[in-house]
């Protein structure tokens, strides 16, 4: 049985080779074109001064020696001839490399804008719909292009904000309802005499799914403003700090579960921002961490500053997962397994860290351990060391 090779991938090329190719070629093309009229034209005028000399009755000595004077001419003529051809055939050769190098430097300098609007269209993501490519120059074809971005980008800019107050309004008057629900079912639970057994197992059921409902609703909201970008009033926090907090915080799970958190913490660690979603963002990492642990288990919790930049690092024990299963936890509502989607968790606490941490200018990253369980690393940049310690 032959075993069939694999297929190689197709390269890829430039369309700055293209264009070089192209242009050399048509160089070449109308260079061997005059070429051949040159020698078509050469030819036929060492034809007409030669048929002469071949010709003439009753040869004298004059006749002759003008016979043989006009056939030297004509092989004059004729090496010349060959020389030129020679020297053009030369000539277009050199040319013909020399094109090549021309070719390719203009072919830059034509794609040139739209390397520029490549670079630009690549920067901007939905953190950043509001710029621009604002190609200048002629209305010729690259700055119709160039305004077509531009108009495509207003629009996805126009519905990202959209969506989001949708997810913020919407939240925002669900609570209504929802805290009109929760008053009724206080004011049942609180009515004077016994109540059936019933009624109180569904008022109980009720008031756990309402409260469910209400985190969900708040972590909307935190996700909505976190994807608006830092709001204004930003200040100095210690993550450090923060991170202690996350961890007292969690005191009363980390006991009943039997987990053992571990804290390294570098005094240092200090970033602008809001001090209402930084903490949020610790207090996701470290509750997921908690939640999402195995009975027993073990997490740690390491805050590192760097020279320019600030890693948080939860590290948790659990169950082994696929790198490309752990990279999709930061999607909203996004569970893996029965044992990701049972308690009360709303399936937003890494997808709101991930946005708290872009509006602060850093990233999140998700990596499943070999040997089972969850990293995660905020990476932040640092706070200047004259404003830390101002």
């Amino acid at each position: 049985m032959t075993r069939e090779r694999p297929a190689r991938p197709a390269r890829r090329r430039s369309v700055r080779w293209r264009f070089t190719v192209l242009y050399s070629s048509l160089f070449l093309a109308s260079g061997a074109a005059m070429l051949a009229v040159v020698g078509l034209v050469a030819g036929g005028s060492v034809e007409a001064v030669s048929a002469p000399g071949s010709g003439g009755s009753a040869p004298s000595d004059a006749g002759a020696r003008i016979a043989s004077l006009e056939q030297q001419l004509a092989q004059a003529r004729s090496g010349q001839t060959h020389q030129l051809l020679l020297g053009s055939a030369v000539g277009l050769a050199v040319m013909g490399l020399l094109s090549i190098l021309l070719g390719w430097y203009a072919a830059g300098r034509v794609l040139r804008p739209l390397r520029a609007m490549t670079t630009a269209t690549r920067r901007i993501s939905a953190d950043n719909l509001d710029e621009r490519l604002a190609v200048e120059g002629p209305h010729d074809e690259l700055r119709n292009l160039g305004d077509t971005i531009d108009g495509l980008l207003a629009r996805l800019e126009g519905a990202f904000a959209a969506q989001r107050r949708f997810v913020a309004d919407a939240s925002h008057e669900l609570r209504t309802p929802l805290a009109t629900m929760r008053a009724a079912v206080d004011v049942t639970l609180a009515k004077p005499g016994p109540l059936p057994q019933q009624t109180l197992t569904l008022a109980g059921r009720v008031r756990t799914e309402l409260d469910q409902v209400d985190r969900l609703l708040e972590g909307l909201l935190t996700l909505a403003r976190a994807q608006h970008g830092v709001p204004p009033g930003t200040e100095l926090v210690r993550l450090d700090a923060l991170a202690a907090a996350a961890l007292d915080q969690q005191a009363g799970s980390l006991a009943g579960r039997g987990l053992t958190a571990t804290r390294a913490a570098h005094p240092g660690a200090r970033v602008h921002g809001s001090r209402t979603l930084l903490c949020r963002l610790v207090e996701n990492l470290v509750d997921n961490a908690v939640r999402h642990n195995e009975p027993e288990g073990w997490l740690n919790v390491t805050v590192h500053a760097g020279e320019r930049t600030i890693h948080v690092t939860v590290e948790n024990g659990g169950p082994v997962l696929a790198q490309a299963q752990a990279a999709e936890l930061v999607r909203p509502f996004r569970r893996l397994g029965a044992e990701r989607t049972g308690g009360d968790g709303s399936g937003l606490g890494l997808a709101i860290a991930a946005a708290v941490a872009e509006a602060h200018g850093g990233t999140l990253d998700l990596h499943a351990r070999a040997e089972g369980g969850l990293r995660v690393t905020v990476t932040l940049p640092r706070a200047d060391h004259e404003e830390a310690r101002a």
